[in-house]
């Protein structure tokens, strides 16, 4: 395939968070081979925060999703067709549709790129919209192949010679809240710390409250013991915490903004997460060492990957089952139940020795 004259090259994925970091590798990739091309992006608001302001990028065009829910039609469209009018004026040489969905296939279409790319096996008819589909030998969902993987066999056809995964993220340090920089500041120097971040979008990611209690009773009396949450996730650390017999935790539920979760991944020793956005920002800062729980997801397709970090896959028959909800209908999430305690303990000591 000919690649000259490549002049400017539009990304789109949307969403989500761990999706998106997922693919700056791509990214990378070509802006090594192309350093002097043109290379925009389109996101959705909930996952910009890795992409405004990258130094990978040109041009970033944000759908505002969370704003236009609280707009009347007529103005979501004005704005909505505004953002395709500027893409369309950029001519683009080649536009990539790595979320592979009718939303962004659609968005491809409009984009009047020469040159639309798409991996085969894409869903909701989005192939459709593409005018070049590199021939693979694995479906989108493959549980047993990388989501960065795949991405990067999009580097290669467009004859990227460098396309080892690695992640090159944006200057957040301006968005650090100063009251987290001051805990992280305070902590006792002479002990590893641990970033324990339990919670995610699904619930049938979620390990046992007794499970994350022993871990930190286990290491709380020789580490420093940050757990991190959302406002909406403090049923799950509420429980864990209530369990807990000494209260030397720093609890930063609700507290932490996802620039904040990048700083203090940057300063922690280890970070333990079932598969979640936390262990992907983890992942993209390349600094701790990770471990990651996976339940009705694949370690395989997910999981950060290096001698650094650690992965460990429920075991029953059922898992990966790739669903949001146990769809059992008896012995919900056993599959939770197949990881020990004892089992992340063993490997944390490993880990921080």
């Amino acid at each position: 395939m000919k690649n000259n004259n490549i002049k400017k090259i539009l990304i789109i994925r949307l969403s989500a968070l761990g999706d998106t970091i997922h693919t700056l590798p791509l990214a990378n990739a070509l802006r090594k081979k192309y350093p002097n091309v043109q290379l925009d992006w389109i996101v959705e608001d909930k996952a910009e925060k890795f992409i405004l302001n990258n130094p990978l990028l040109n041009n970033v065009y944000v759908l505002e999703r969370k704003k236009w829910k609280k707009m009347n039609f007529y103005n979501v469209l004005k704005e909505f067709f505004s953002i395709i009018k500027k893409i369309r004026s950029e001519q683009y040489d080649i536009v990539i549709d790595t979320q592979q969905l009718l939303k962004s296939a659609i968005l491809m279409g409009l984009s009047k790129g020469k040159r639309k790319i798409a991996l085969d096996g894409g869903r909701e008819f989005s192939w459709l919209f593409a005018n070049e589909i590199i021939k693979t030998n694995r479906k989108q969902f493959d549980i047993d192949y990388h989501v960065v993987k795949r991405n990067l066999e999009i580097a290669k056809y467009l004859n990227c010679n460098d396309i080892e995964p690695e992640f090159v993220i944006p200057d957040l340090s301006k968005e650090y809240s100063k009251n987290i920089i001051d805990i992280i500041k305070n902590l006792d120097n002479s002990k590893k710390t641990i970033l324990i971040a339990p919670a995610t979008t699904w619930v049938n990611k979620h390990w046992t409250v007794e499970g994350w209690v022993k871990v930190i009773n286990e290491f709380q009396e020789f580490c420093n013991i940050i757990i991190t949450a959302t406002e909406k996730e403090k049923f799950l650390t509420n429980k864990i915490l209530e369990k807990i017999s000494e209260k030397n935790i720093i609890n930063l539920t609700g507290m932490t903004t996802i620039s904040d979760i990048v700083y203090i991944c940057q300063n922690v020793d280890l970070v333990i997460s079932p598969d979640s956005g936390s262990a992907h920002i983890a992942w993209a800062t390349a600094h701790p060492k990770i471990i990651t729980l996976f339940f009705a997801t694949s370690s395989n397709r997910t999981a950060p990957y290096g001698e650094k970090y650690f992965s460990i896959q429920s075991k029953t028959e059922c898992s990966p089952c790739m669903k949001k909800h146990c769809k059992l209908k008896s012995n919900k999430n056993k599959c939770i139940q197949e990881i020990s305690s004892e089992e992340i303990i063993n490997i944390v000591k490993k880990v921080l020795q």
